[in-house]
């Protein structure tokens, strides 16, 4: 299959995962709203007493939305089901690890400098890691949490942070970050197909049959459902998070997931808090300057070492030298002719072709090539610790002039 093929492809795949994840998220966050605004209330001339009710004003008119068990009712028709926004996500993801990491080869699976392991290994984990995950978590919740909740969260807890922090050492940081979302949505899209749509054709059946729903099973779907919100968060800060080496290449990235994934939970708690908690904005606000700071901070303090000991590893560094290194080991890619079109010309639109496109990106070469190691992409052209040190005692001679 051609290049060109394959990125359409990966085009209309993420296309598609996109509009999907947004219809899928989009419909968590307005029935969690609706459940937890909803009051009660009948229209005049109602004879049943719905569990809850709420006026809403969209585009041109209002809109009135009840909640109700159908107790000894008619089945409503035609009743729309809210399903396949789920499936289609995650089939679109699916579709996505084979085209970028899998089989298509535009994302790199495995880093020497993480893991000794061939790209099919390191395939693999990924693909053990997402079913592993959502196994413990089945495991966790069907059989032990009926009889210890406590112990069954702390099981799930411990497994996850084993999970991340393997991928971290076996993955590359990129491939690790979106595997560890991919096993989140892998248990979200679970929950929809074995507990949710289950719950609701128990539900439907029910009525059918002239019996009201059984609040049981309600609270069953409702309750997983909950769960599944407070995943939408971190899973939407994994899936964007290819774009930033700082976190995804940091020498601890196990634990940037374990707070970007904590961070995202926490916010979204205290989101469905501010119904029943009065002072529930000065504590969002608390609680993403915290998460915020936290990670900058972690980030900052890794940083800041590797440079200080670039710069005072060695003397001045000429442009000359840099360069050389640059034109074996990055322009390869990075350049408007590349020698190597992987992935396209100027990956992000990066060249250094010219003295004065370089110089531009010293500040970016210190962080990508030297502190984050990310470039080279899993150090494809072979460039050296001292060619990394070269580069940044160069880089960072620039960066300091131009202050």
């Amino acid at each position: 299959m051609s290049g060109n093929t394959i990125e359409l492809l990966d085009l209309v795949a993420r296309w598609v995962h996109v509009i999907a994840g947004i219809m899928w998220v989009g419909n968590s966050l307005l029935f969690n709203w609706l459940d937890r605004s909803l009051v009660s209330s009948t229209l005049p001339g109602q004879t049943r007493k719905p569990l809850g009710t709420i006026w809403l004003l969209h585009s041109g008119g209002f809109y009135y939305v009840e909640k109700t068990l159908l107790e000894g009712e008619r089945m409503p028709a035609p009743l729309h089901w809210f399903k396949w926004q789920a499936y289609t996500t995650w089939l679109s993801g699916v579709a996505l690890l084979f085209l970028v990491y899998y089989a298509g080869g535009r994302a790199v699976m495995n880093d020497p400098a993480v893991a000794k392991v061939s790209h099919m290994e390191a395939s693999y984990a990924g693909i053990a890691a997402i079913l592993g995950g959502w196994a413990l978590y089945e495991v966790t919740q069907r059989i032990i949490a009926p009889r210890a909740a406590a112990l069954a969260a702390a099981l799930w807890v411990a497994g996850f942070i084993g999970i991340t922090f393997g991928l971290t050492h076996v993955l590359s940081g990129r491939a690790a970050f979106l595997h560890v979302g991919a096993m989140l949505a892998t248990i979200m899209t679970a929950n929809v197909a074995m507990t949710i749509v289950p719950s609701q054709r128990e539900l439907v059946a029910a009525v059918a049959e002239g019996r009201g729903a059984d609040p049981v099973v309600s609270a069953r779907a409702k309750r997983v459902s909950i769960f599944n919100n407070y995943f939408t968060f971190p899973v939407i800060v994994l899936m964007v998070s290819n774009h930033f080496p700082s976190l995804y290449d940091h020498h601890r990235s196990w634990v940037i997931i374990l707070l970007l994934v904590a961070a995202g939970a926490a916010v979204r708690y205290v989101l469905n808090l501010r119904w029943t908690f009065a002072a529930w904005k000065p504590v969002l606000a608390a609680t993403t300057l915290a998460s915020f700071f936290v990670i900058w901070a972690v980030v900052r303090f890794d940083a800041r070492t590797k440079s200080a000991s670039i710069i005072s590893s060695g003397g001045p560094v000429s442009f000359e030298d840099a360069r050389h290194v640059l034109d074996r080991r990055c322009a390869v890619c990075h350049s408007e002719r590349p020698s190597d079109d992987t992935f396209g010309a100027a990956p992000g639109g990066v060249m250094f072709d010219t003295r004065a496109q370089i110089e531009s990106r010293a500040a970016r070469i210190l962080q990508r090539a030297v502190i984050t190691r990310s470039m080279p992409p899993s150090n494809r052209t072979n460039i050296s610790d001292a060619e990394r040190e070269l580069l940044g005692r160069w880089a960072a001679q620039v960066t300091a002039s131009a202050r």
